[in-house]
């Protein structure tokens, strides 16, 4: 049962917040905000079409780079009409619609795109996974991708993929591309090199980098090995 303030003991005075995570960079230990609560739903409002509709006009607005003013004039539509509007909170009709569109240069059906589109999802059975080339394979690195969602709404690719090295592996420390990568060991050791900084990786062990720099398997020291690689990057980067 939740404790209530008559509850403490006294003197107790009030709970203390919970401290910030830790995260270890460069060999030393900081504390960072973490901005987004992973357990949140997102307000049930987001999938009435009013506010995917607004949501759309106000991108479009911004990525034309003109103010609410200047889409005002443009439509001869109120400032208070089209703030309900982006806001999702009134219904605008087909003819407001029409102006919008033309104001923007879209059609009209771009303001449903929000609405309409669905979202993806990749399930991979255990040892489906699709084996693809990649750099590292011609130092007999074996990459099985576990799944690929192309264009998508939060505008980043991830691929996630379980690399396994054998005894026919070689080091190659020396990959380099955009974008962030994570890695998780399952079993095995490597020392694995990101910049200048090695790490000694067991089972369970994680590693988190920025992937624009060199890195890789510096020294295999158990195999077989296999860890999983998360990368991430921009949708309009080449990766």
């Amino acid at each position: 049962m939740a404790k209530t303030a008559s509850d403490l003991k006294p003197g107790a005075g009030p709970a203390k917040a919970k401290p910030l995570p830790k995260v270890s960079v460069g060999g030393k230990t900081i504390r960072t905000p973490l901005t987004q609560n992973p357990h949140a739903i997102r307000d049930t409002r987001e999938k009435v079409l009013e506010v995917a509709i607004g949501r759309e006009v106000r991108a479009f607005r911004k990525k034309l780079g003109i103010t609410v003013a200047d889409l005002a004039v443009a439509t001869d539509i109120s400032l208070g009409m089209l703030s309900k509007i982006e806001n999702g909170i009134t219904s605008p009709s087909l003819t407001t619609l029409q102006a919008l569109s033309r104001a923007l240069g879209v059609p009209v059906t771009a303001f449903f795109r929000r609405f309409e589109e669905e979202r993806s999802a990749v399930f991979v059975k255990a040892g489906e996974g699709l084996d693809v080339e990649r750099r590292g394979t011609r130092a007999g690195h074996q990459y099985n991708l576990l799944g690929h969602i192309g264009s998508n709404t939060s505008g980043v690719v991830v691929e996630p993929y379980l690399i396994t090295l054998t005894e026919d592996s070689d080091v190659f420390p020396t990959f380099q591309h955009e974008g962030m990568e994570f890695l998780y060991m399952l079993e095995g050791e490597v020392v694995y090199r990101h910049g200048s900084n090695l790490y000694p990786m067991k089972p369970g062990d994680s590693l988190f980098f920025d992937a624009d720099a060199p890195h890789g398997p510096e020294q295999l020291t158990k195999l077989p090995m296999r860890y999983l690689s998360i990368i991430c990057y921009p949708q309009n980067s080449a990766g």
